[in-house]
């Protein structure tokens, strides 16, 4: 594929990859940032935010856990395809794609330290990440709704 048709969402995957790449030095885990209460069929999710250029590269790097019902969501902009990596990543996560109407369009298994690309099968405004098999183990599948995801600025 030439480099003028290469969807925007992978170039910006590619301008990141770029610049983390370009960064000297070690990360360090970003506090926990402010938590957004979601619903998903009978479960209820505590997700902290990330919604600005900062947040959203750093996402879960560097932390060494995550509490069992809590993820982070991730406000990405309008929609188009988003893909995410794993580099810096110490725990393992499961990652649910989610459209602009707050449809699951795909879940997938994510590796620390992986640096293969994870992307949806179709366009998408938002993420959620969770501990690797917690949607699974929750009964969620592509096709559920997301409420409370707040709306973009």
């Amino acid at each position: 594929m030439s480099a003028h048709r290469i969807p925007l969402g992978i170039r910006r995957l590619l301008a990141l990859a770029a610049l983390l790449t370009a960064t000297s030095g070690p990360t360090h885990a970003q506090p926990p940032l402010p938590a957004v209460t979601l619903q998903i069929g009978a479960h209820t999710i505590q997700a902290e935010l990330a919604d600005t250029p900062e947040t959203l590269q750093t996402g879960l790097m560097d932390r060494p856990s995550l509490p069992a019902n809590a993820g982070m969501l991730f406000a990405l902009g309008p929609p188009d395809i988003y893909c995410f990596w794993m580099k810096n990543t110490l725990i393992p996560l499961s990652i649910a794609f989610i459209d602009e109407q707050g449809r699951i369009v795909s879940i997938q298994d994510m590796q620390p330290h992986d640096l293969s690309p994870h992307c949806p099968p179709s366009l998408i405004t938002t993420t959620l990440e969770m501990n690797q098999g917690w949607f699974k183990r929750a009964g969620i599948q592509a096709g559920d709704p997301i409420h409370g995801i707040p709306a973009r600025r």
